[in-house]
Parts: structure tokens; C-alpha cells; sequence
């Protein structure tokens, strides 16, 4: 005989699998329909770069198969960003039987707001952030250079960045987190302000290409969005004397 919390954790495993396979399946069929254009979804990824280069430039690709690569790679990419409301349903439909009423209502709009700011934070990486910095790294290429940049580092670039923007714009989602389960104090976050700056500005010189033009674009942000943070904070802080019982 199976015990019942063998049977509800072996319930709870299937149901599961079935939420990830319907997560890939969305995944994947959205990778078959992007597929026949996988060259122009690269050319529209690679146009901030092609945009900076001198004209009639083009970039190159030194592996055997990095041509084919590549644009599969990306077009996986979009894939993922195209499915992302059916996964991250799936996620929400397997979470929320388990989750009390209050949590139910302040789960949901995390999530949806998470994925924003994630794509929010990709999109102001790709219209501004690119067009800048590679303006920038231009004008200071010597003109005895021609730049014929690799196809395959160039993604690898794109990706580190579209990473480190997509999560630093995340930052209002964790002073909220931070405030509403009671880890620091709403007073206290802003006592930190200044330090928050400052290592806004050591993250940004971390993650990002060496220029101060990368630098700056990724820093500020983060600091408005910390500021926006702390705004919406002050809705989700819990009173002193609010009972922790959950509420069902």
C-alpha cells in the first residue's frame, strides 16, 4: 500500500512533468515557426552593430557550422521570449493550488511584473544601450581598423548583456520582496541609499564591457529603479501589528 504522502508527492511529480512538457511544447512549437526566419531574426539582432559600422562592413564567422549556429541560437531565443506567457502559466497553475488567498493575490502580479521588467530591462539594452556603446567604441576605432567582428562573439556579447540588464532591472522586485517579508525595513532601505548607488555603479563596472558609456547607461537605471523600488514598497509593507496567520 502507498501512504498518502507518498501518493500526493508522486500526484505532485506528474503533475509536474505534464506542466514542463507543456512548457517545451510551447517552447518548441514557437521555435518551428520562427525557424524559416532564423537569418533575419540574427540580422535584426546583429543591426545596432551592423548600424556602427563603417559601410559595406560585414561581420564574419570563423567556425565550420557557426553560420548555422548561431541564428539557431537565436531564434531559440525568441522561441523562449515568444512562449513565455504559456510558461510562465504553467508555473503559476502548478504553485498556486499550494498558495493561501493573500499569497495567491501577491504572487501574481510579482510574477507578471518580474517578467516585465526582465523584458523591459532587454528591450532598453537593445533600442538605447547597443546603438550607444558601439557608436561610442567606434569613434574611437583607429582608422588604420577595419572591425570585422565574429558572429559568434558578438551573440555571446548580446546574450551577457541582454542578461545583465533583464535582471538589474529586477531590482524593484527585491526591494519589494525585501519589504513586504519583513527581511529590511522600508526606513532602512532608504538609510542605505548612498551605498546602494555605489554599488550600483561596482555591479555595473563588473558585468559590463570596460567603457564608462556601458557603465553609466546600466548604473543609472538601476538606481532610478531602486528609488521605484522603494516607491511601490511603501504599498506592500506590512503594519507593525499585522497578524503573520495565513489567511486561506
Amino acid at each position: 500500500m502507498i501512504s498518502e504522502e507518498a501518493e500526493s508527492f508522486l500526484s505532485h511529480l506528474i503533475e509536474l512533468r505534464d506542466r514542463l512538457m507543456r512548457a517545451l511544447l510551447a517552447v518548441l512549437l514557437s521555435f518551428l515557426c520562427l525557424l524559416p526566419w532564423a537569418g533575419r531574426i540574427y540580422d535584426l539582432l546583429a543591426r545596432p552593430m551592423m548600424a556602427a559600422l563603417p559601410p559595406g562592413t560585414r561581420m564574419i564567422a570563423t567556425g565550420v557550422i557557426t553560420p548555422f549556429m548561431v541564428p539557431i541560437k537565436v531564434t531559440l531565443l525568441v522561441a523562449l521570449v515568444v512562449a513565455l506567457p504559456v510558461v510562465l502559466y504553467q508555473a503559476w497553475a502548478f504553485v498556486a493550488p499550494g498558495l493561501y488567498k493573500n499569497e495567491k493575490r501577491f504572487a501574481l502580479p510579482l510574477v507578471i511584473g518580474s517578467t516585465l521588467l526582465f523584458l523591459l530591462g532587454m528591450a532598453f539594452c537593445y533600442f538605447f544601450v547597443f546603438g550607444t556603446v558601439f557608436s561610442f567604441i567606434a569613434q574611437f576605432s583607429p582608422k588604420s581598423i577595419t572591425p570585422a567582428p565574429d558572429i559568434e562573439q558578438y551573440f555571446s556579447f548580446v546574450m551577457t548583456m541582454f542578461l545583465a540588464f533583464g535582471t538589474t532591472f529586477e531590482v524593484p522586485v527585491v526591494v519589494v520582496l525585501l519589504v513586504r517579508f519583513g527581511v529590511v525595513s522600508l526606513e532602512k532601505l532608504r538609510e542605505v541609499r548612498p551605498y546602494a548607488i555605489v554599488g550600483a555603479f561596482v555591479i555595473a563596472a563588473v558585468v559590463t564591457p570596460p567603457d564608462i558609456t556601458s557603465q553609466i547607461l546600466l548604473a543609472v537605471p538601476m538606481c532610478l529603479l531602486y528609488e521605484f523600488g522603494l516607491l511601490l514598497a511603501r504599498f506592500v509593507a506590512k503594519p507593525a501589528q499585522e497578524v503573520n496567520a495565513p489567511e486561506i
